[in-house]
């Protein structure tokens, strides 16, 4: 795998996203519900192409967030309580709710987690051996931990402006803890992804700041 994309190759992989989130929009359960939960695609993408010229992320990096965008666009589709994967997993494992609404909370960890690191080795002192470890892996965790509490405020914030009309963005399925456990599915996938991809990560990163 290159250290990271082409110009081209991030115009086409931006496309291809665009066209997916389209497809996804097509008969959406509920279109106000699915503008909510792709929101962060439409922020994301013309980041990544207004700062890939001067500042073009690890192909790795790109990859997750295509795997993130579309976790996304297929819960924003059906809504993550009813979405066909989440009840195949229900019935395979005798689930008591739909959890694909876990894998989506398990994602928002795992890809800040790689976005946090990078920046974080590319930006910071924390690039120097001697400045890494323990601090880099304690705060790459804390980052994506307050993004998931930033991610529940803005659902609280959409529970008390819009009441009932908030339900399928929620997804809580009746569960009274269910905000606790979103936190709980991105902190241990922030430090999976961490545990998981730190090394295949570094070697990427190693050889695109050569090349800057």
């Amino acid at each position: 795998m290159t250290p990271t994309l082409t110009a081209r190759a991030l115009w086409i992989y931006s496309g291809f996203t665009v066209a997916l989130m389209a497809l996804s929009a097509w008969r959406a359960h509920e279109l106000g519900t699915w503008a909510m939960e792709v929101a962060p695609i439409w922020i994301v993408v013309p980041v990544l192409l207004a700062t890939h010229r001067r500042f073009p992320l690890t192909t790795l990096l790109y990859v997750l967030i295509a795997l993130h965008a579309a976790v996304l666009m297929l819960g924003g589709h059906y809504t993550y309580a009813r979405v066909p994967l989440g009840f195949w997993m229900q019935d395979a494992f005798g689930f008591e709710r739909n959890h694909y609404d876990r894998i989506g909370h398990l994602m928002q960890g795992f890809v800040p987690a790689i976005a946090a690191r990078e920046l974080l080795l590319r930006l910071t002192p924390l690039a120097r051996p001697d400045m890494r470890g323990g601090w880099l892996f304690t705060l790459v965790t804390a980052i994506c931990l307050a993004i998931s509490a930033i991610y529940e405020l803005v659902e609280w914030g959409a529970a008390a402006a819009l009441g009932a009309g908030a339900d399928d963005f929620l997804g809580t399925q009746g569960d009274p803890f269910d905000t606790q456990k979103d936190m709980f599915c991105a902190w241990i996938g922030a430090m999976a992804a961490q545990w998981l991809l730190a090394r295949w990560h570094d070697r990427q990163l190693a050889v695109l700041t050569r090349r800057a």
